[in-house]
């Protein structure tokens, strides 16, 4: 018995969300096979198959017989995503199924229009044979689509409205109508290209090879063959092939392809560097800590390809809207054949050619593809700019926010905080110094981190901590040292443990008056002394946050800091603040503000991953890091605090751009089901209304590309 294996197929000329739709129900229908995941965006498809019970063969050809051509993925990650993406952007029109339909088509119509005028007594034949021949292809995928379980698509529309316009004898109309569904198709089969150019962007900014460097000789080789440990020469002008450390050099480097962030970065050893960023005047060694198929780009691919298959709430109501939509046309277009000859003594031509023009108009393909289309692109948008959103539920959220609740630091603030005070209380500050950061190694708390380099700065020898430091969130850390059990924690905290003095605690509120956070060293029940921080606020906070008000959302902050220095720096940045809150307290701060509206938080993706988790949309300040792709619901690689407006701002030009394509699909049918119903719209332009308001749809999706986020 075979075990039931994944596969993922590309699917060519999936274009719109029926044809994914259709996809979708056929699949459901073959034994044995699950998780299917059909996302148009990218013309993929994925599922898994018990192969004893339906094999690869029978689901690439039940697709085939659907009008899609399935190809299998190609092999490494960077030239996969080039390949795919090339593939489905930049074919020419005419070498696709939907060009040679047209071209077809077109044949087809001028060698019936020639033979019209030549023998004007073949002309109805001529053009009958020029549909029903055009047609085939068309009447092929609607038959295999209802067998499959989807039974009112476009094609079956089409069928129907065709072959009926031959029967009553305007066969003429019906060839022009059979051609214009054809360019149709193939008009929207460009857009949806267009739209996936998006990611294509992205992708062309992998460099395809990298100067590695073994032992005294350098060599070129592709970028999917360096691993990790390898060393690369990144020369001025060079693209970095892949996220990696400098080890040797100075240089500036452009991370705007990858952050969005205008002003060069100073590189040194040590660095942090990204794959795709310029490197610009400087010869940069650098260690490799990525594969290709793991670097910032694939992985921020990687993420936008899996949010443009996720539906957004509207594209979720327009897809159950359409399921009854759809039927809903039929049974209209056949009241509007029926009931005025039967009823009224009508002509049963008239009637029956208006009805067949409804049934044109009421395709649902512009409604359908109006959401995810915007989705697709406002996505697209925002990764150009530093702006990644996991999904279309999320970018929806965004616009409706009304409060925004920032962590403090590293948030707000720079996260580099520094050591500014030392009050010793018993010892020698050397030794209590030396200490405190034995405790805090390790950490990647940014107050940890900053005791430990000033230790190092001063050269102190720091003790070896038996075991590593075991920590209670909010309140301390405790390590065993070879002199005993020494604990970093928060002045409350010691104060709780009945170990503080009032002279102690008035000198703990007179460091904290002036915006410092305080931590107390204790070893056993005594005290050590005290380590006064101090963490600036990023040079873009207050503007963000202005930003933000301007848009009428509410920033506040949330801390697990003590209250007067959060105050100190709500303060100079004009916030309201609730401070010493523990990961519990700020859960039930997030609940509060969440039943007065949508909220998003914002944090490191570390600290405040539970309040992440418990907000409205999450967000993740990181830039580039593995706690901005993975943490939380969007995540700004500038590492700015104008990102979050910027965000809100996206999101909410994306909700415009979705009601605007609703209303275009909606306001043509209804403008052109009137046109109809009182005998102005022949069928040619019936079926012109329905291509043209999936092209203009699409059209209009596409502006959010070149989007100038203002706010």
């Amino acid at each position: 018995m075979a075990a039931a294996t994944a596969l993922k197929l590309r699917i060519e000329g999936m274009d719109c969300g029926a044809c994914a739709t259709k996809i979708e129900n056929a699949m459901k229908r073959l034994p044995g096979v699950s998780e299917i995941d059909v996302n148009y965006s990218l013309q993929s498809l994925s599922l898994v198959v018990d192969e004893d019970r339906t094999s690869r063969h029978a689901i690439e050809a039940k697709i085939k017989a659907l009008g899609y051509a399935p190809v299998a993925p190609p092999g490494p990650i960077a030239s996969a995503l080039r390949d795919n993406h090339r593939d489905a952007t930049e074919s020419a029109w005419w070498s696709s199924p939907k060009g040679r339909l047209v071209i077809g088509s077109a044949a087809l119509l001028t060698l019936a229009f020639t033979v019209s005028h030549v023998e004007p007594n073949w002309s109805n034949w001529a053009y009958m044979v020029a549909t029903l021949v055009g047609l085939v292809p068309i009447g092929r995928r609607a038959l295999a689509g209802a067998v499959s379980g989807t039974p009112f698509s476009i094609e079956m529309l089409m069928s129907i409205a065709a072959i009926g316009a031959v029967a009553i004898g305007a066969a003429e109309e019906a060839a022009v109508v059979v051609f214009l569904f054809a360019v149709g198709e193939l008009l929207e089969g460009i857009a949806a290209g267009r739209a996936r150019a998006g990611i294509k962007a992205l992708i062309d900014i992998i460099p395809r090879t990298a100067l590695l460097q073994s032992g005294l000789s350098v060599e070129t080789v592709p970028v999917e063959a360096l691993a990790i440990g390898d060393t690369v020469i990144v020369r001025p002008g060079d693209r970095i092939p892949s996220d990696g450390i400098v080890i040797e050099g100075m240089s500036e480097v452009n991370e705007a392809p990858v952050t969005g962030e205008s002003v060069p970065v100073g590189k040194e050893p040590g660095s942090i560097i990204y794959a795709g960023s310029i490197n610009a005047n400087g010869e940069l060694r650098v260690e490799i800590t990525r594969t290709a198929a793991d670097n910032t780009i694939a992985r921020i691919i990687h993420m936008v390809e899996e949010a443009q298959g996720s539906k957004a709430p509207t594209a979720r109501f327009i897809d159950r809207f359409s399921r009854w939509y759809t039927p809903m046309a039929m049974v209209m277009s056949a009241l509007v054949v029926l009931v005025p000859p039967l009823m009224l003594g009508a002509d049963w031509f008239t009637w029956i050619y208006r009805g067949l023009a409804v049934l044109l108009i009421a395709c649902p393909c512009a409604l359908v593809i109006s959401t995810p289309a915007a989705i697709a692109s406002g996505l697209a948008s925002g990764a150009r700019r530093g702006l990644l959103v996991k999904g279309g539920a999320a970018l929806e959220t965004l616009g409706k926010v009304k409060t925004v609740a920032f962590d403090k630091t590293g948030t707000l603030t720079n996260g580099h905080p520094q050591v500014t005070d030392i009050v010793v209380i018993e010892g020698i500050e050397a030794e209590m110094l030396a200490k405190a950061a034995a405790v805090e190694r390790g950490s990647s708390h940014p107050l940890g981190v900053a005791i430990v380099a000033e230790a190092e700065r001063r050269g102190l020898g720091i003790p070896q901590a038996f075991g590593g430091g075991i920590a209670t969130p909010g309140k301390a850390v405790t390590a065993r040292l070879k002199s005993g059990f020494v604990s970093v924690g928060s002045p409350r905290h010691a104060a709780e443990q009945g170990d503080m003095s009032d002279e102690i605690k008035k000198r703990v509120e007179g460091l904290e008056s002036q915006g410092k956070t305080v931590v107390v060293v204790s070893k056993g029940k005594h005290l050590l002394g005290l380590i006064a921080l101090r963490d600036e606020p990023r040079s873009d906070a207050a503007g963000g946050l202005a930003k933000l008000r301007a848009l009428g959302v509410r920033p506040i902050m949330l801390t697990g800091d003590n209250a007067r220095t959060a105050a100190a720096i709500g303060g100079a940045l004009g916030l309201d603040v609730r401070a010493e809150l523990l990961p519990h307290a700020k859960l039930v701060a997030i609940a509060d503000y969440k039943s007065e509206g949508p909220i998003a938080m914002v944090g490191d993706g570390i600290n405040d991953a539970p309040a992440l988790a418990a907000s409205s949309v999450g967000i993740a300040m990181g830039g580039g890091t593995d706690v901005a792709l993975e943490t939380a619901d969007a995540a700004l690689l500038k590492n700015r605090v104008t990102g979050v407006a910027e965000l809100i701002a996206l999101s909410r030009a994306t909700l415009s751009n979705i009601w605007q394509n609703i209303a275009l699909a909606l306001g043509l049918k209804s403008v052109f089901l009137v046109t109809t119903l009182v005998g102005a719209t022949p069928l040619w332009m019936a079926i012109l209304a329905d291509t043209g308001a999936t092209v203009l749809v699409t059209a209009n999706a596409l502006r959010l590309l070149r989007l100038e986020v203002k706010t």
